[in-house]
């Protein structure tokens, strides 16, 4: 027996009162670890972890089409080997997925916050050249990737997470072979990475 479980088995001898207390503690401490989700790929896994703290609105955009699998079956159709590797938005047959209205860019706001940059690793929401044009497609950095960072002359593009295991998933996925496909003329894997699902944990 653990002195962990002595403890508090002494804190519940003295009655209902002290040891309800335990659980709602431990839930609350729960409640404060960032969301994680795990990405199956016929690459292999990675997992991410996003933050609501930093960009509340982009993370619970992109964790709500997580909930609706809207990921699942899509491709990772732009792949550059010393940039970045972006998917989320079109299906195997280079078909865009239906989209909910565009997410308000939070950037500035999240850098602000102690939030992430664009470095190795970090998760971040793809867009058009309007700022508050993301929708559900996102990339992930293969290198640092600095020039994409809000400053107060440049919007840059919102980090809301970043890889926490499987990055030699992500390795893989940069590596690949690419050319073109579908109505893309380059930067396309040449065998379809294909996300089989995106789970919250």
């Amino acid at each position: 027996m653990t002195l962990l479980s002595i403890s508090r088995r002494a804190l519940c001898a003295f009655g209902l009162t002290v040891c309800s207390l335990v659980t709602p503690l431990a839930m609350a401490q729960d409640a404060t670890k960032a969301p994680q989700v795990k990405f199956v790929t016929n690459a292999g896994e990675f997992v991410v972890e996003v933050y609501p703290d930093k960009a509340p609105k982009t993370a619970e955009n992109f964790l709500q089409y997580v909930r609706d699998k809207h990921y699942d079956g899509t491709i990772f159709h732009r792949v550059i080997g010393n940039f970045m590797v972006q998917g989320g938005g079109f299906d195997t047959r280079y078909m865009e997925r239906p989209s909910r209205a565009p997410v308000m860019h939070e950037g500035r706001e999240a850098l602000a916050k102690g939030g992430p940059r664009n470095t190795v690793g970090t998760l971040a929401m793809a867009r058009t050249n309007a700022p508050h044009s993301a929708t559900a497609q996102f990339f992930i950095n293969v290198v640092d990737n600095g020039f994409l960072d809000p400053t107060p002359q440049q919007w840059g593009y919102t980090v809301f997470g970043k890889v926490v295991s499987g990055m030699d998933t992500i390795q893989k996925i940069k590596s690949t072979p690419t050319g073109s496909g579908g109505p893309f003329p380059s930067d396309v894997p040449r065998m379809p990475i294909v996300i089989q699902s995106a789970t919250l944990l």
